[in-house]
């Protein structure tokens, strides 16, 4: 079984979910050894970073079907959790503009993948504080205002980006 350490670095965790993912892909691994591999990950910053970022690029369908092993670890570290899914959707939205913008379809198409995989975990993962972070970011960009305008300045997202986050959120804010 796969166990991350509590001062795992990003890029650790980069390559633990890489080896994770290739064994399930390989049905190398139980849901339950799934669930403790990833909850070992979320327990941390740099642990969850690297299992979002490589979980949701991550080519292969397995990433659209998260398990209920999955879920369960995502949901043992909600403090984690909820604003890393609230800044994957908000980053993959504006990213996907990006790419467009570039020409630069097949990057965009990645960043909508993500988008998508990010916005199904939102759905499935039901964290209460989740719903706040989100709400949270819709409203800083509202009104250029609370938690979440640092992040918003700090990537630099114009106005169309912002827009698009916005209906991103409101997407799966609803019911």
């Amino acid at each position: 079984m796969l166990i991350a350490s509590p001062d795992i670095s990003f890029e650790g965790a980069i390559a633990l979910t890489q080896e994770l993912l290739a064994g399930l892909e390989a049905e190398q691994y139980t849901d339950e050894a799934t669930q403790k591999t990833i909850a070992s990950l979320v327990q941390s910053q740099n642990g969850a970073r690297g299992f979002f970022v490589t979980y949701l690029t991550d080519e292969q369908p397995l990433g659209d079907r998260p398990t209920p092993g999955m879920l369960a670890a995502l949901q043992s570290a909600p403090d984690t959790v909820a604003p890393l899914l609230t800044k994957n959707l908000a980053m993959s939205t504006a990213m996907a503009i990006a790419h467009r913008r570039a020409d630069r379809e097949s990057l965009a198409l990645g960043s909508d993948r993500v988008r998508s995989r990010t916005a199904r975990l939102i759905g499935l993962v039901n964290l209460p504080n989740l719903i706040q972070e989100l709400k949270a970011l819709e409203t800083s960009i509202q009104s250029d205002s609370g938690p979440y305008v640092e992040f918003l300045e700090r990537w630099g997202y114009d106005p169309e980006q912002r827009q698009a986050i916005r209906a991103a959120v409101q997407t799966v804010l609803e019911p």
